[in-house]
């Protein structure tokens, strides 16, 4: 029996892609570096910092740890400025309404402390939740399991009690890692059969099907 639901954030519950992407770019563009959104999409979920690494050595530009945190910090900047560009995908406050109160609910997402609760004010959604961990809470980023390990430790469950539903590649496969059993849903870049072979138990197009991801937390209708 499932006593917790984990969620990640950005595309899951959010559609951020085009903030997120944004926020990247604008940070990026004062070194003169230019890359595709797609890049950057692609890469959503693994941290903002690891990111920017990965872009770096593709573009063939030198960087140390200075110049990485320097660039977190505008795109942190830039990504509270365009928050209000940020609306819940159809189905989210649904959703968490009807798992609040029958299972414990966390968030576990790979952007920064300042961004997510800044985000979590705005759409009135911190409500829902009994653990919030971000990258700034964890060493390792998706898909190592230490941030799903950590916020079942917070809520106070094992990890095989708990359901996490992601949107990417890195969210499914830190999900496996923690022995967790996820729902994937096809709110991000990734298709179907990436979700498949990432791990997912269960993929769903969007969050409105409710009636699917409650049945599969086993939460009666």
């Amino acid at each position: 029996m499932f006593e917790a639901v984990i969620f990640d954030w950005d595309g899951t519950l959010a559609d951020t892609s085009q903030v997120v992407v944004a926020s990247f770019q604008k940070a990026l563009s004062d070194i003169h570096c230019k890359i595709s959104g797609e890049f950057i999409e692609r890469r959503i979920g693994i941290g903002s910092k690891e990111t920017f690494r990965e872009i770096l050595q593709a573009s063939k530009m030198r960087f140390d740890e200075t110049l990485i945190k320097s660039l977190a910090e505008k795109k942190i900047q830039t990504e509270i400025k365009l928050s209000g560009d940020v609306k819940l995908f159809d189905g989210s406050l649904e959703l968490l309404e009807s798992l609040q109160g029958k299972l414990k609910l966390g968030l576990a997402s790979m952007n920064d402390r300042e961004v997510i609760d800044h985000m979590l004010k705005t759409t009135n959604t911190q409500r829902f939740f009994d653990a919030t961990l971000t990258a700034n809470d964890i060493s390792n980023s998706k898909p190592d399991p230490e941030i799903l390990f950590k916020c079942a430790l917070k809520l106070g469950t094992r990890p095989e009690r708990c359901v996490v539903v992601e949107d990417s590649i890195f969210g499914v496969g830190a999900a496996k890692n923690a022995r967790m059993s996820c729902i994937a849903v096809q709110t991000g870049i990734y298709s179907r059969t990436e979700l498949v072979n990432a791990g997912a138990d269960l993929i769903v197009s969007s969050l409105t099907k409710k009636e699917a991801i409650l049945c599969f937390a086993k939460i009666d209708l």
